[in-house]
């Protein structure tokens, strides 16, 4: 099983109403959350490891988890409020505004992380539960103590509106990314964590000495790029789509890589690091093949295996 570790919230999506103005309509979404839904519905054994309110909205997430066939028997739940995400659209591109104080998902301590179950394989982290405090210093508690006997891949998804203490979350991501086995960074993630006028190719090698075995670097629509620590690199182009709005469009390819790699018998620390170039490429052509169907919709509304 794959477990993603991180949070579930409820994106706002504006929508049209009878009277002019937009309005919001509450869909399940979150980093971590996307991609579980996606592992769900691409027919790999998925679970989730959030926190999640006892609110309507916690609700909504709970009831989306269970139809997209996501095991959530790790799932800690509190009376505390659900986090709401408010999106903005320009030409389909998603911007944010978080309301996330107090909340069920981001008040997990280190204490609140159960023991791990023998058949979890694989770990997946990223979005804003590892900007988050004091719930990123859980996941990174959880990572540090598992990382060891699973596989671990990481999104970071950089938000800086949302990083209070950015020395702090420089640090812990750099540990984590450390124990990593594969990182998947967008363009922009990239230029921020290091922010040295290089260009991209020497800030990938830098992440890589680092530690993971994989790097991914994707830049939207011109495609993504692979990265082996033992010197091999693919590329696979962005697979085009009528855009709907780009909200999940990089969870789902988080999934899509993972989905085939557990199809593939790949995903394991000993078989990531000797991966061969053609899988990768395999792996990183299902993503973005998972994506496309994904952009094409509003929200994060990743496609089912029998829909590819």
């Amino acid at each position: 099983m794959i477990l993603c570790c991180g949070e579930a919230l409820i994106d706002m999506i504006p929508a049209p109403t009878a009277d002019g103005p937009d309005g919001f309509v509450p869909h399940p979404g979150g980093a971590v959350f996307n991609t579980a839904i996606a592992l769900g519905r691409l027919g790999v054994r998925a679970g989730i490891l959030t926190g999640l309110s006892t609110d309507m909205f916690g609700r909504q997430l709970a009831e989306s988890l269970k139809a997209s066939h996501v095991d959530t028997s790790l799932v800690i739940q509190s009376g505390r409020p659900t986090t709401l995400a408010f999106v903005r659209l320009v030409d389909g591109h998603a911007t944010y505004c978080f309301f996330d104080e107090n909340s069920a998902g981001r008040m997990l301590a280190p204490g609140d992380m159960p023991k791990l179950p023998r058949e979890i394989s694989a770990l997946f982290f990223g979005g804003i539960s590892l900007a988050s405090e004091p719930c990123a210093g859980a996941y990174a508690a959880l990572l540090e103590r598992e990382a060891a006997d699973r596989a671990v891949m990481i999104d970071p998804n950089v938000r800086p509106r949302f990083i209070k203490d950015f020395a702090r979350y420089r640090t812990r991501l750099d540990r984590m990314v450390a124990q990593a086995d594969i990182v998947k960074v967008s363009d922009e993630d990239l230029n921020w964590l290091l922010p040295d006028p290089l260009s991209l190719n020497e800030k990938v090698s830098i992440l890589l000495e680092r530690g993971p075995s994989v790097l991914i670097l994707t830049r939207g629509g011109e495609g993504a790029t692979g990265y082996l620590a033992n010197g091999g690199e693919v590329r696979v182009a962005a697979v085009r789509a009528e855009i709907s709005d780009t909200v999940g469009a990089g969870d789902t390819f988080n999934a899509g890589v993972l989905a085939k790699l557990s199809e593939l018998g790949r995903l394991t620390k000993p078989e990531l690091a000797a991966l061969p170039p053609e899988v990768l490429q395999q792996a990183m052509e299902h993503g973005a093949k998972v994506a496309a169907i994904t952009v094409s919709r509003a929200g994060a509304n990743p496609p089912w295996a029998g829909e590819l």
